[in-house]
């Protein structure tokens, strides 16, 4: 199974990315560790991991703790051992959605012969949903990019990224 892992650390200077090989990897903390080591001293550090053009995993580390993930679809994980090693362990329901309001069944584009369903029937997230909220990508919308018709993995990816600002350091990674 082909992969791209792009880290994105927040540190004083801003944002700054960088490729991480997850390779060898045994479990999802040496893969914390592996994030923490791009950024010793950032308050955010990010790990996005795009697997065959169909599961996206994103990790999230404050200061170096508190590990947090979000999985597009927890197939990836019988899919694979990085998935495995990525979402293996994760509850099958999505968390960080607000009880008292109900997620949103549709995406629309302005058009309303457009309009997707906002979880796609047959991907079932796993993980902390809301881990970027404070970012800027309340829990709803990162569901909802996950599971709009003919969004990749790398759309995702670069939407969230464009919100953080950080999307050219990103996309410079994938054409090395």
């Amino acid at each position: 199974m082909s992969y791209f892992a792009a880290a994105v650390v927040r540190e004083k200077g801003g944002w700054s990315a960088a490729e991480l090989n997850l390779r060898g990897a045994t479990d999802v903390d040496e893969v914390a560790e592996r994030l923490r080591d791009v950024g010793p001293d950032a308050d955010v550090s990010l790990l996005f991991v795009e697997a065959d053009d169909t599961y996206l995993v994103i990790l999230r580390l404050d200061e170096g703790e508190d590990l947090r993930v979000f999985g597009s679809d927890s197939a990836f994980a019988e899919e694979s051992r990085l998935g495995a090693l990525l979402v293996g362990d994760l509850k099958a329901s999505v968390t960080g959605l607000d009880d008292t309001e109900e997620a949103p069944r549709t995406v629309t584009t302005g058009d309303d012969d457009n309009e997707q369903p906002a979880v796609d029937p047959e991907a079932d997230p796993v993980g902390e949903a809301d881990l970027l909220a404070d970012l800027g990508i309340p829990a709803q919308r990162l569901l909802a990019l996950c599971a709009h018709e003919g969004m990749m993995p790398a759309d995702v990816t670069a939407e969230v990224c464009q919100v953080l600002g950080c999307v050219d350091d990103v996309e410079e990674l994938r054409e090395v």
